[in-house]
C-alpha cells in the first residue's frame, strides 16, 4: 500500500475516533440528566405514596370523629329512653336509637376500610422507599462510571487530536485538501473500503472493473464514482491450511 494511502487511512481512523469522543462528551450532560430523572421519578413515587397514606390517615381520623359523634348520640338516646312517659315517645326514641346505630355501624365500617387501606398504603410506601434506595445506589454508581468514562474519553480526545496533527503534517497539501473536501460533504467519512465483490462499502455502488482493479493495487488515490470517497482495499486473510494428520 502506498504511504499516501496509509496516511489517509490513519487520518480517517483518527478523525472517526475524534468524532466519536466529541459525541460522547456532548452526550455526557444528557446521560447525567437521564440518571437524575430516574432518581427523581423514584422520589416522586415515594412522595405520591406518602401523600396517599397521609390522606388516608386524615380520612380515618374524620370517620373516627363521625363514629364518636354517633356513639355519643346513641348513648344519649339510650339514657333518655328510660325517661319517656308515653308509647309514642318510646317509639320515637327507639327510631332515633336505630338510626344512630345504623349511622354508627356505617361509620365503624368506614373506619375499618380506612385501617385496611392504611395498612396497604404503608406497605406501598415501604416498597417505594426500598425501590428509591436501590435506584439511588444505581444512579450513584452510574454517575461514578460516567465520570470515569468522561475522563478517559477526554484523554483519548486530547491524545488523538495531537496524533492527528502529526499525521496532517505528513499528508501532502493536495491530498489533505481532497480529504477535507470529501469529509465535509460526507459526514466526516472521506474513505471507504472496497468489498470483495467490487462495491463501495458505504454507498454500495459497484465499481467499474478497471477502477476496482486499480483500487486493489493500493498504490494510488482512487475515488468512488458515486460518493467520491477515497477507496482502499483490504486483502482477505490467507486461508488456514488444513491440520496435518499424523498416521498411526
Amino acid at each position: 500500500m502506498s504511504p499516501e494511502l496509509q496516511r489517509l487511512i490513519q487520518l480517517q481512523n483518527l478523525e472517526s475516533t475524534i468524532a466519536d469522543a466529541r459525541a460522547r462528551i456532548a452526550a455526557h450532560p444528557q446521560r447525567l440528566a437521564d440518571a437524575d430523572a430516574r432518581l427523581a421519578e423514584a422520589e416522586r413515587v415515594v412522595e405520591g405514596a406518602a401523600q396517599r397514606l397521609k390522606d388516608a390517615q386524615e380520612a380515618r381520623r374524620t370517620v373516627e370523629k363521625d363514629a364518636a359523634v354517633y356513639q355519643g348520640r346513641l348513648t344519649k338516646f339510650k339514657d333518655q329512653l328510660s325517661a319517656v312517659k308515653t308509647n309514642r315517645e318510646y317509639t320515637a326514641m327507639q327510631h332515633e336509637i336505630e338510626t344512630a346505630q345504623k349511622d354508627l355501624g356505617a361509620a365503624e365500617e368506614k373506619v375499618l376500610e380506612r385501617m385496611l387501606e392504611i395498612d396497604d398504603l404503608t406497605e406501598e410506601v415501604k416498597r417505594a422507599e426500598a425501590a428509591r434506595t436501590v435506584e439511588k445506589k444505581a444512579v450513584d454508581s452510574e454517575k461514578a462510571a460516567l465520570a470515569t468514562e468522561l475522563a478517559a474519553v477526554e484523554k483519548t480526545l486530547a491524545e488523538t487530536t495531537a496524533a492527528r496533527e502529526g499525521v496532517v503534517a505528513s499528508v501532502e497539501p493536495r491530498l489533505m485538501s481532497l480529504f477535507e473536501q470529501v469529509a465535509k460533504v460526507r459526514k466526516g467519512v472521506a474513505l471507504s473500503m472496497a468489498t470483495r465483490d467490487g462495491l463501495c462499502s458505504i454507498c454500495h455502488v459497484r465499481m467499474r472493473p478497471q477502477v476496482f482493479q486499480q483500487v486493489r493495487t493500493n498504490d494510488s488515490v482512487v475515488q468512488c464514482d458515486s460518493c467520491q470517497r477515497i477507496l482502499y482495499w483490504v486483502p482477505p486473510p490467507a486461508p488456514t491450511p488444513p491440520p496435518v494428520t499424523i498416521g498411526s
